[in-house]
């Protein structure tokens, strides 16, 4: 695996990218249009499982990613902030329209209330899934709406993930999935994980779940099945179970893999995914091509760019797992 350049200090997780409404000529004579000076950017931020303190990692990534592309706040824009969850997400961002914002960041699921409300202000999203199953925008390729944005699906991250797992657990051969379900694009992760197995002679065994109340029952399937490792399906559901997945592999001494560094700092073995600051870093860079113009129509939706290797060696040591050091030297974070 390729070593990616040297980055900032890690945050958290997901993002942000706008375009501009169809009346308007372009967002950067709207924003000339203002009362003040300040372009107004709505954020509305998820208090997942992190808490408030993911939503302002998140936000303090993607305010960065602005200075880069030679935004000021304060002189140039003004970034509105409102935290909350799914259910609260369209009356936020009710409250960001009546503001007067440009456009809208929805980080995770509060992408789907402000889609309801949104009166034709361009909303940039970043989710785990599939945004064209989740009925986000017609096409990767060309959005065809207000919405357009970033996602962490990929068939070629779920297939690294197993084949990171069995490198750790060498002897291993029976590899349990915990998944959501309901999970836009699980299909497309099932598949590959299944692709991945098969190549490295591994016996699947795929739990799925539709709450977080499923999870224990689910848990207690994979300890009945006798499992050597786990993978859990990154999503925002499985994502906000990243404790309880770790209490259980420390008790089974499993090795296990999700797709967000907060998996591994949780307490599990590993994770391989997007590295969260420079995933909202990427969405300011979209946010940019907006601001001065482009229509979110036409911007592509992104995959994440910056991908990192995280290795919780305190949970090596616990489980008893003596790590390959050719393993070892491709992680890009090592915790312990």
């Amino acid at each position: 695996m390729a070593h990616h350049p040297q980055r900032a200090p890690l945050s958290r997780r997901q993002l942000l990218t706008w375009s501009a409404a169809v009346a308007l000529p372009s967002l950067a004579s709207a924003a000339a249009a203002q009362a003040g000076p300040k372009l107004r950017i709505g954020w509305l931020g998820w208090q997942g499982a992190a808490g408030a303190s993911g939503s302002t990692l998140a936000l303090a990534a993607f305010r960065a990613g602005l200075a880069d592309r030679g935004w000021t706040e304060g002189r140039d824009c003004e970034v509105l902030v409102r935290d909350g969850d799914r259910q609260r997400s369209a009356e936020l961002a009710a409250e960001l329209v009546k503001q007067d914002v440009a456009l809208l960041v929805a980080q995770g699921p509060m992408v789907f209330g402000a889609k309801t409300v949104a009166a034709g202000k361009p909303i940039v999203f970043c989710i785990n899934g599939d945004p064209v199953e989740a009925g986000l925008v017609s096409s990767l390729s060309r959005p065809g709406g207000q919405l357009t944005g970033i996602t962490a699906l990929s068939a070629e991250l779920a297939g690294k993930r197993v084949e990171l797992l069995k490198a750790a657990a060498t002897k291993g051969t029976r590899l349990a999935v915990v998944a959501n379900e309901m999970h836009p694009g699980v299909a497309l992760e099932r598949e590959a994980t299944q692709v991945a197995a098969k190549r490295l002679g591994l016996r699947l065994a795929w739990h799925g779940l539709k709450a977080a109340s499923d999870m224990e029952h689910a848990l207690a399937a994979v300890a009945r099945d006798g499992a050597d490792m786990l993978l859990a399906v990154p999503d925002v559901l499985i994502n906000s179970q990243a404790r309880t997945v770790a209490v259980f592999a420390a008790a089974h001494r499993l090795p296990s893999i999700s797709g967000w560094s907060e998996f591994a700092e949780a307490g599990n073995l590993l994770s391989y995914g997007p590295n969260p600051h420079r995933y909202f870093r990427q969405m300011a860079m979209m946010a940019d091509r907006l601001l001065r113009g482009a229509r979110a129509a036409d911007v592509a939706v992104e995959q994440a760019r910056d991908l990192e290797f995280v290795v919780n060696l305190h949970t090596a040591r616990a489980i008893g797992l003596e790590l390959p050091a050719e393993l070892l030297l491709r992680a890009d974070q090592r915790i312990g």
